[in-house]
């Protein structure tokens, strides 16, 4: 009896499982197989991949050269909005952790106020005539400072937490040995922090990523375009081409999933971190 309710009880286990990833996997099983029809062959099966000699590898010729270009902004904003981001989220929170000042808790906290306030279409006009003034229009730069700044205040309460974790031994015995506050901080707190790090420039680069409303306000020349909004333009002018549009949603896909192959372990283990005190 025993047996038979383990049996049944694992099995549903697997079938729920089963049904998620089958949700999950379905977008992304659809956007290969549109991506190998031509508009007459989607129209007569969407669903199932015709024989492989009807393929139709054009469409990923002409993906590539759509968001090549996208791909290599997204890149330059992202990893750009990642050093940004952290090199001043670190000194930050080791300050907010480590000094002792007047008004110290009154920093932070106005710090995490800001978590509440509107963002987004909210700050949207506001936004466009500070980066206006800036002379930014039309330049990546604006979309490295706008996204490195954007994180300030997660990173900065995460690394606060972390920090005020670490034993504060290792910290007065690197005082002992004559390092200041600097070198307590790239010896002691980047090394024990990485896998910290490490999840939110994960975070960090998928935001910068993903984003499109700043882009396409504040980009002009197609040049100069994200992938968000480079995908958005690549409807063809009188007839949408939907395996070309699939191809190049499937290309520019790419370098995330490897991001999420090649840190997932990274990632898991920064969310983790700190779980168990002591």
């Amino acid at each position: 009896m025993s047996v038979r309710v383990s049996f049944r009880s694992e099995f549903a286990k697997h079938a729920i499982v089963c049904f998620v990833l089958g949700f999950a996997f379905l977008p992304l099983y659809l956007m290969l197989v549109i991506s190998l029809k031509s508009n007459e062959q989607f129209a007569n099966n969407q669903w199932f991949f015709d024989a492989p000699k009807d393929w139709q590898w054009h469409n990923w010729v002409v993906g590539w050269q759509s968001v090549r270009d996208h791909i290599a902004n997204s890149m330059v904003v992202s990893v750009g909005s990642v050093l940004l981001c952290l090199s001043i989220a670190v000194p930050t929170a080791y300050v907010i952790a480590r000094y002792r000042f007047p008004g110290r808790e009154l920093v932070y906290y106005g710090l995490m106020i800001t978590m509440f306030l509107p963002g987004g279409a909210a700050a949207l006009v506001t936004t466009f005539t500070l980066i206006s003034k800036l002379g930014l229009l039309n330049n990546l730069g604006a979309l490295i400072l706008l996204g490195g700044v954007g994180g300030q205040v997660t990173c900065v309460f995460i690394l606060r937490q972390f920090i005020e974790d670490i034993p504060k031994e290792l910290f007065e015995s690197a005082q002992i040995d004559g390092a200041g506050h600097l070198r307590q901080m790239t010896a002691i707190v980047l090394p024990l922090s990485g896998p910290i790090l490490g999840t939110l420039a994960i975070m960090q680069f998928i935001g910068a990523w993903n984003d499109i409303m700043l882009p396409l306000i504040l980009l002009r020349d197609k040049e100069l375009l994200t992938v968000p909004v480079g995908l958005l333009r690549l409807d063809g002018e009188y007839v949408k081409q939907y395996g070309q549009l699939m191809a190049g949603y499937a290309i520019s896909s790419v370098p995330l999933i490897l991001l999420f192959l090649f840190t997932m372990r990274m990632f898991v283990k920064g969310l983790t971190a700190g779980a168990v005190k002591g």
